[in-house]
Formats: C-alpha cells, sequence, structure tokens
C-alpha cells in the first residue's frame, strides 16, 4: 500500500483513479499561494498549522496533477512552489477548470477580506476596486488588458525576489476580468 493509497478515498465509480480529489489540505495550499504567491512546504504548514510534512506531500500532489509547479529558486534545499503559469497550447478544458478554481478562490479571498478587515493594520483597512462598462471592440478589449498588464509588469518580479519588496509592501489580490456582456435571453425575445 502507498502514501496515495493511504491518503485517498477508493473511487466507486470505476473511472481511471487518476483525479486528484478535493481535500481539505491541498485546498488550502491552493488558496495560500493564490494569496501570497509563492510558499515552501515548511512555509505553508507555518501559516496552515499543519506538519511540514504533509504540506510537503500534498504540494507535491497538486503538483503532480498540472495545479501548481515548482518556482524558480536558487538552489539550497528550500523548495518554492506556485501555482501553475498559463501555457497557451495548454488542453481547454484543463484551463478552464483552473480558471474556476481562480475564480473561486479569489471569491473565497474576497469574502474573507469583507470578514476579517478591520482585524488588519488601519493602514490597510481599505480596497480599491472599481467596476465600468464600456463600449469596445474585441481589439480595444485586447489593448485595455495589454494596458492593465503593463501597469502591472513593474511589480511582477516582486514575488520571485521578496528583497525587491519595500518593508510595508503585502500581497495585494488584483483582478481583472474583461469580458463581452451576452444579452439576456429575454432581451432577444423583446425584439422579435
Amino acid at each position: 500500500m502507498t502514501e496515495d493509497d493511504l491518503n485517498t478515498r477508493r473511487d466507486p465509480t470505476g473511472s481511471s483513479g487518476d483525479e486528484l480529489r478535493e481535500h481539505e489540505v491541498r485546498t488550502a495550499l491552493l488558496a495560500l499561494l493564490a494569496e501570497v504567491g509563492t510558499a515552501t512546504a515548511t512555509e505553508a504548514a507555518s501559516r496552515l498549522g499543519h506538519s511540514s510534512g504533509l504540506c510537503s506531500f500534498h504540494l507535491r500532489q497538486l503538483a503532480r496533477h498540472g495545479y501548481i509547479e515548482e518556482a524558480p529558486h536558487r538552489g539550497g534545499r528550500a523548495r518554492p512552489w506556485r501555482l501553475r503559469q498559463r501555457n497557451p497550447a495548454a488542453d481547454a478544458s484543463a484551463e478552464e477548470q483552473f480558471g474556476d478554481l481562480a475564480r473561486g478562490l479569489e471569491d473565497e479571498s474576497w469574502q474573507r477580506w469583507l470578514a476579517q478587515r478591520d482585524q488588519a493594520p488601519a493602514e490597510w483597512r481599505h480596497d480599491e476596486a472599481f467596476s465600468s462598462v464600456a463600449y469596445l471592440t474585441p481589439e480595444e478589449m485586447s489593448r485595455v488588458a495589454d494596458t492593465v498588464r503593463r501597469a502591472l509588469a513593474p511589480y511582477q518580479d516582486r514575488e520571485q525576489r521578496p528583497l525587491a519588496r519595500p518593508g510595508n509592501a503585502r500581497p495585494v489580490a488584483l483582478i481583472t476580468r474583461l469580458f463581452p456582456l451576452l444579452p439576456h435571453a429575454t432581451d432577444d425575445a423583446d425584439r422579435d
């Protein structure tokens, strides 16, 4: 019997068994990586209150199933992990599942912020949120997305280079969704 056998339930449906089942430690690890960017098993254990061995096992499981990957690092025994970087050539259904997972984590992080922001230091008790509807062409929508990416580019290396972070820097969720608004089915019926 392997460690995998001990830590996963048998699937009564008879499927291949290679899919990754939901587990509270794996869910917490994904949420942590979405929040902080990178973490080692030891750092995750400290934040989540589990043993580093348990976190290490579940991090390897998440990596084996393509949810996370080893983050670049400069040797040593420390093995930082991060959410898997997007691969444009990836299978569309896997990308859709990862997108659903990421949106769920974003929503969960937002709800946690709303419930606990009064516990944050005073200078961090606000948030910056905006929403807008603009009439754009597909090309304009792409340009807006590129502008947002360029605005964030000067800060992206801080995830991999902690020493580049100012002393009072904290992980901040930056969520941008650009998508066309589709008419409601009743709107189409009214036009007939």
